[in-house]
């Protein structure tokens, strides 16, 4: 009896021993961090259901991407008193997208305003996407996204789609480049699930995306004739001096000096002739957070002066992009370059 506890022992620790080996293999192949709930368990044979690994959702490059998108939305259907805080909960029934589609497309589509069934909301989103995919498939778009992906509140889709609408229709922002992120793939085959982990890329460089927009002048300026750089920045700095000089102010560095948003704020005040209260900006920004806050307000003062609003974002600015700052101020040249 003793040698035969003790042969099952052995055996019970060779068992152990080969399922520990066969985990080690199989287990970078596993989404360790992802948790797998009841409900994606019950899936049709052959059927797949698709989640965002929540290390990727906490990525700092994608949350930067996932604000901008909202920032953009926010700012196009302002008119609509329409305010999205969450891409999740308020893209998933197709009333914010077939709004935002509307606008940037010029065009009205033959849909319900206001829809609570989820059957009426997976029709309207099937009459927007129609839409948006005749719009973007001529042009070489690959759809990454569905009813199903949207209505279940799919964020890798709902990004993947905003992402191509804002390039497609030249979005007045900047993308955060090389912004990738892990999806956890759960299948269903021969009744087994199958789960595999697989990084989806979501932007790529700026000039890449680029290249679905019409490439401006200081694109070309950096990439064929970065000699006459000089040349641009001190005509620039000659027109900003020109202005603060009337404070005792005086610029040398375009790109660092801007980058707080304070001269920005101040030359626009002299352009347009008007004081800015200073409570409304931080004089003396110490963190980033506050140069941002400082960037964006002098934006707003350009679109309140009948500018359009800057293609760049005030995080480039701050963090010193030169093609961004350079931007902005030719913008302003163009615009004043003979005001006293």
């Amino acid at each position: 009896m003793a040698g035969l506890l003790c042969g099952t022992k052995r055996k019970k620790q060779v068992s152990d021993l080969h399922e520990e080996g066969k985990n080690a293999i199989n287990a970078p192949l596993l989404p360790s961090a992802t948790e797998i709930h009841p409900e994606d368990t019950l899936l049709e044979e052959n059927a797949e259901r698709i989640m965002l690994d929540p290390t990727s959702r906490e990525d700092l490059k994608f949350k930067d991407l996932v604000k901008v998108l909202i920032d953009w939305i926010n700012s196009e259907l302002a008119e609509e008193r329409i305010i999205v805080k969450d891409l999740e909960e308020d893209c998933y029934d197709g009333q914010v997208l077939q709004k935002l589609f509307e606008k940037l497309s010029d065009r009205k589509l033959n849909v319900a305003e206001v829809t609570q069934s989820e059957i009426g909301q997976k029709q309207k989103l099937q009459t927007v996407l129609e839409a948006v995919n005749n719009t973007l498939r001529p042009h070489g778009w690959t759809v990454e996204w569905s009813v199903d992906s949207i209505h279940s509140k799919n964020l890798v889709a709902i990004v993947y789609l905003l992402v191509a609408l804002a390039m497609h229709f030249q979005a007045p922002i900047r993308l955060p480049e090389h912004v990738s992120v892990q999806v956890v793939v759960v299948k269903k085959r021969e009744g087994i699930l199958q789960t595999a982990v697989v990084t989806k890329e979501l932007t790529s460089t700026t000039e890449m995306m680029m290249g679905r927009f019409e490439r401006d002048a200081f694109d070309t300026l950096l990439d064929h004739a970065p000699d006459k750089l000089n040349v641009v920045k001190t005509s620039l700095i000659t027109f900003v001096n020109k202005h603060l000089n009337k404070l005792n102010l005086e610029v040398t560095e375009l790109e660092t000096q801007f980058a707080d948003g304070v001269y920005l704020i101040l030359l626009m005040g002299l352009l347009e002739d008007y004081f800015v209260p200073l409570y409304n900006f931080f004089l003396t920004p110490e963190s980033f957070e506050q140069k941002v806050h400082n960037v964006a307000f002098a934006f707003e003062l350009m679109q309140d002066g009948g500018l359009k609003k800057p293609k760049a974002r005030p995080e480039d600015v701050v963090n010193l992009n030169l093609k961004s700052t350079l931007r902005v101020l030719y913008n302003l040249f163009t615009n004043y370059k003979n005001s006293d």
